[in-house]
């Protein structure tokens, strides 16, 4: 079974719109462990517009699930992660001001500076996950480097699935089984949601971790938090 780990950043945008301390982000993500989940996914940013640094460490402390650190690995986010030493970081090569990811690592142009950073990661005992769009290429530099996985954006697939969901999935497909080759982990993330996560899955073979948050919280706007999370489950057995 993939591992669903559930972002909780816009519960944290939630809770940040009122200067307040509700909802409560931790209770909320035991809340979430509680109800099946397998993993939280927070995306601390230079801003702390949703996350905030103290959120990573209050969270590692109290959760009982795997706790993934997403991010830019700038210098106060490389701190971060080694002060909490999270189960996974996902290296995610966003701009500082960017709403949200939107494309994965070059990690031929920038091997050096990753490669540093994985082994400073791994030196610590935290899995490294890079994050990528599905080229082949970049999925090479990535085991290069010595990353222990990757995570597929998915975000051109989740575009394309209403069109053509063949076409959508097929460069996917070509990188789940190279990667295999390679003997390299796949996590998988952005902008999947309850009417595309199942065909990605069955399509794409050995997906380690889904990490889902804004559709996730979207529609649980709807059916409430412990059912959402209880049908993502469902579909990913």
């Amino acid at each position: 079974m993939t591992i669903l780990s559930v972002n909780i950043n816009k519960i944290a945008t939630l809770r940040n719109a009122r200067g307040e301390n509700y909802p409560n982000l931790l209770n909320t993500a035991l809340d979430i462990v509680k109800f099946g989940a397998q993993g939280i996914t927070i995306h601390p940013r230079p801003d702390e517009r949703h996350i905030r640094y103290r959120d990573a460490i209050d969270l590692n402390k109290n959760i009982s699930c795997e706790l993934n650190i997403e991010g830019n690995p700038i210098k106060k986010f490389i701190d971060l992660v080694n002060e909490v030493k999270p189960a996974q970081v996902t290296l995610v090569p966003d701009s500082e001001d960017a709403i949200t990811s939107n494309s994965g690592w070059d990690t031929i142009t920038n091997f050096t500076f990753l490669k540093d950073i994985v082994d400073n990661f791994k030196s610590n005992s935290i899995r490294v996950s890079i994050f990528i769009d599905p080229d082949i290429k970049m999925l090479e530099g990535a085991k290069k480097m010595n990353a222990d996985r990757i995570e597929l954006f998915t975000g051109p697939y989740a575009k394309g699935f209403p069109n053509d969901r063949n076409i959508a999935i097929e460069q996917y497909v070509k990188c789940a089984e190279v990667a295999t080759d390679l003997d390299i982990e796949i996590n998988a993330g952005h902008d999947l949601n309850q009417n595309n996560l199942k065909f990605f899955c069955e399509s794409v073979n050995n997906i380690k971790e889904v990490s889902i948050g804004h559709a996730l919280v979207t529609e649980s706007l709807y059916n409430g938090l412990e059912p959402t999370i209880k049908s993502y489950l469902e579909i990913l057995k």
